[in-house]
């Protein structure tokens, strides 16, 4: 349980090293100092929790007493599934509500202070980029995954311009257009500088994918498509030619 001795964030860049800490103390406990977590968890306990402190170190104790608390709280009894599921799929299970933890910390800290729209859009982006708890755990980290497909868009995208069945990914300082033809039209123009769905235009280092029938644009992160899943995408529909509804942003 967490009496808060360690300085309250306040700004974005603090809110995100308050998460970045608390985020290494859970890793530790659940992946190189996993023997000494496994112990504490004993399932005769109480309802215990698993809290991690911005200091990168983390420690398992009962929930805090005071209603309502005075943070969001990590799910409470991870002790009792501890003998009763694969010691890996518990460890999985606890990574996962640690990251639903950190999120909630995170905007609790956002919210209180009074970040705006785009204060939270910029913490989110921060700890986008960093990979889930739930990943490190399972072994599968994303970062690097990502980071190297964001870079190999540009030249890909290229080289596909011209065929009909390109997935047309590309991260740009601006969407590019379908070929020289259409690159003149006029409205091609605004369909290639705003988002389909949120109609936002473009920003620098935003990922970008294009919809290959009805050939709008539109951001990664409002059709739920990151780099990594682009790249395994032949034919991409958007949400409206797929028949679902275009997605709220």
């Amino acid at each position: 349980m967490e009496g808060i001795s360690h300085p309250i964030p306040r700004t974005v860049e603090e809110v995100f090293s308050d998460f970045r800490g608390r985020r290494a103390g859970l890793i530790k406990a659940l992946t190189s100092e996993v023997d000494r977590f496994y112990q504490q968890c004993d399932p005769e306990k109480e309802n215990l929790c698993l809290y991690g402190f911005p200091n990168e170190t983390w420690e398992v104790n009962l929930p805090v007493e005071e209603v309502p608390p005075e943070l969001p709280e990590p799910a409470l009894g991870i002790n009792f599934a501890r003998d009763g599921m694969q010691d890996k799929d518990w460890l999985l299970l606890v990574a996962v509500h640690s990251d639903s933890w950190l999120l909630a910390v995170a905007f609790y800290f956002g919210a209180r202070f009074g970040s705006g729209k785009n204060e939270r859009k910029r913490l989110f982006q921060l700890i986008n980029d960093l990979p889930t708890v739930f990943e490190v755990v399972a072994g599968n980290p994303k970062q690097s995954k990502e980071q190297s497909a964001i870079q190999n868009s540009k030249s890909k995208s290229s080289s596909k311009m011209q065929s009909e069945t390109q997935s047309k990914v590309v991260k740009s300082s601006q969407p590019p257009k379908e070929d020289e033809d259409r690159g003149e039209e006029e409205d091609d123009d605004e369909q290639g500088a705003t988002c389909g769905a949120c109609g936002e235009s473009y920003g620098n280092d935003e990922f970008w994918i294009c919809c290959d029938v009805c050939e709008r644009w539109f951001h990664g992160k409002c059709v739920k498509i990151t780099p990594a899943k682009a790249e395994h995408i032949k034919q991409y529909k958007c949400p409206g030619c797929s028949g679902n509804k275009r997605p709220r942003v």
